[in-house]
């Protein structure tokens, strides 16, 4: 069967489909069969890959891209995908989706977008804004040209003298018509209807008019006209040229938007413990407010997810979320990192100049994550900038107004940094209006199983197995446990042991091995000092899973075999959380 055929049933929506959604988007748009072979692809696939369509269709798009993550298993899973591949130098995301029609998979949905480095897209930016600025300043000089009327059609104010050599003082109070060649501007206080970008020969040169009545409660005093551009002809290489930059500034300020975007919210931090939902609710409370926060904990415990809730939470939502890694960046790239550089601030640097992590969050939110780490001298200009709210790139001399929320993060103890000299306490005070304290995974041991089965959901997802549930010996073990890697560590536990358990159980064998001598370790401490309630209810366990074991599940049988009534051993089950399923 020729891969076409397989879309014979569904071929009007296809070509509904392909005609208006896929020519006209930006985004490389590619449908597959279920082996991946493409059939349809849009003309920005060939931008995309430098590779003309029918030389692409009919062929696995493996193949295409020559990239090992995408091969023909990809194109079988029921969710979708997405990859970061490198094709002839270029970066490119696909994002690979399966259609199901009936519960059947009929076919794939391929998306492709270029990612632009970040450094490109602020230079791109600049260029835009310096564009920008010159059209500005073309336009309030020589090349446009104002004029106000009365009711009469008389001249009250007059500012085309560098335009067309007439000054204001030789033509107030003249009718407008004797001073400007074939305008219309006092029939458009005649008729009270504006018109727009009208082209207007003056002075033999053809110029574009706008023309626009001035009303009060529903009648016109006067009107007001404006031309542009000594000769038109030089306009058209400037809207092609505007033309460009606006496409370009669409993409890259999306893409920005992307890169520096929260991907958290509160209800992304799983917890039922007292302490979590009260730091929740505080968060919550400083959304509210520009003041900044310090957020103090472990590693792994979750601060960034309280960051990125608080920005959400925030009227500065729809602004840049900019996450800056203090502790990754080498303490002599740091400030150029943070304020950017101007041309030719220093050796190495880009002749175009680069923007700061600051100035991109600027309507927005930074997070200063691992704060602790920065060098001294940095946080002495931090704390300037933090307290003047304006700063200068390395080697300029404008200063740049700043307005961003600040979030800081460490897992150290800022306090002891202080005192040992490594971080300033006046700067810890500008960071420390609002604090949480995250409490590790040992503190809040009642959250282990809620964020078990989250993590087991998520993952399952993720891998595309069945979710599987922890027996509870297993879990008796996790919460025993001391958890060092916090929330980051039981994820990596409860993935390794998704990816080796046989079954649908997590027996404690798939546990690290560590785990379970510590674990058993604890079991056996807790065994040495049983009292007698707990070694009955021990043994009483023991054999009710004998019982029901032996009765292969069925209840009943079992109660006879323990000698005591169905309804007495319904309610044992519920109070030990038996599972009839976990035996």
């Amino acid at each position: 069967m020729e891969p076409k055929d397989v879309f014979a049933d569904i071929k009007d929506e296809l070509d509904k489909l392909l005609h208006i959604i896929m020519e006209s988007t930006f985004s490389g748009l590619i449908i597959t069969d279920i082996k991946g072979i493409i059939v349809y692809s849009n003309s920005s696939c060939e931008k995309i890959l430098g590779i003309k369509r029918e030389e692409i269709e009919n062929k696995k798009f493996s193949q295409v891209i020559g990239d090992k993550g995408i091969n023909k298993e990809v194109f079988k899973l029921k969710f979708t995908v997405e990859r970061s591949v490198i094709f002839k130098g270029r970066d490119i995301t696909i994002r690979i989706t399966p259609f199901f029609k009936d519960n059947k998979h009929i076919f794939n949905i391929i998306t492709m977008k270029n990612i632009f480095s970040e450094v490109d897209q602020q230079y791109e930016l600049t260029k835009l804004e310096q564009c920008l600025d010159i059209m500005k300043d073309i336009l309030d000089n020589e090349y446009q040209g104002m004029v106000l009327l009365d009711a009469e059609g008389r001249i009250v104010k007059f500012n085309y003298e560098k335009l067309l050599g007439i000054k204001e003082e030789d033509v107030l109070g003249k009718h407008v018509d004797e001073v400007i060649d074939n305008t219309r501007l006092h029939i458009v206080v005649k008729t009270g209807k504006k018109e727009m970008n009208d082209i207007q020969r003056i002075q033999g040169k053809d110029m574009i008019a706008n023309r626009i009545p001035i009303m009060k409660e529903g009648k016109v005093i006067g009107a007001i006209g404006s031309v542009i551009f000594n000769d038109i002809r030089e306009l058209k290489p400037l809207i092609q040229r505007m033309e460009t930059y606006e496409k370009t500034f669409d993409k890259y300020k999306g893409e920005i938007k992307m890169m520096h975007e929260a991907r958290y919210s509160f209800d992304h931090i799983i917890s039922q413990n007292k302490r979590m939902e009260h730091l929740k609710e505080v968060s919550n409370r400083a959304a509210e407010s520009n003041s900044t926060v310090l957020i103090q904990g472990e590693s792994g415990t979750g601060k960034e997810y309280f960051a990125h809730g608080i920005h959400k939470a925030s009227h500065r939502r729809y602004g840049a979320f900019v996450r800056i890694n203090c502790a990754a960046i080498p303490k002599e790239l740091l400030e150029a990192e943070l304020f950017g550089y101007e041309e030719g601030a220093f050796t190495g640097a880009r002749k175009e100049g680069k923007l700061g992590k600051l100035e991109i969050a600027n309507g927005g939110t930074v997070l200063l994550d691992e704060i602790g780490t920065m060098p001294l001298e940095m946080q002495a200009k931090l704390l300037r900038v933090l307290e003047e709210r304006e700063f200068e790139r390395i080697g300029g001399t404008e200063r740049i107004a700043l307005d961003i929320r600040v979030i800081a993060s460490t897992n150290e103890e800022l306090e002891e940094a202080i005192s040992k000299g490594k971080f300033r306490q006046d700067l810890y005070y500008r960071l420390n209006v609002i604090r949480l304290n995250i409490p590790p995974l040992r503190e809040r041991l009642d959250d282990i199983p809620l964020l078990a089965k989250h993590m087991i959901q998520d993952l399952s997802s993720r891998l595309d197995i069945e979710p599987k549930e922890i027996a509870p010996e297993t879990m008796e073990i996790l919460q025993n446990y001391s958890w060092p890697g916090n929330v980051r560590e039981l994820r990596n536990v409860i993935e390794s042991a998704l990816n080796l358990v046989k079954g649908n159980i997590i027996f404690p064998e798939y546990l690290p091995e560590h785990m379970i001598i510590k674990g058993k370790s604890a079991e056996e401490k807790k065994e040495n000092n049983l009292i007698l309630k707990d070694i009955v209810a021990q043994a009483e366990l023991k054999a009710i899973r004998e019982a029901l074991i032996e009765a292969k599940g069925n209840r009943t049988e079992a109660a006879k075999l323990l000698g005591i009534h169905r309804t007495a051993l319904y309610k044992k089950l519920d109070a030990y959380g038996l599972n009839i399923s976990m035996l």
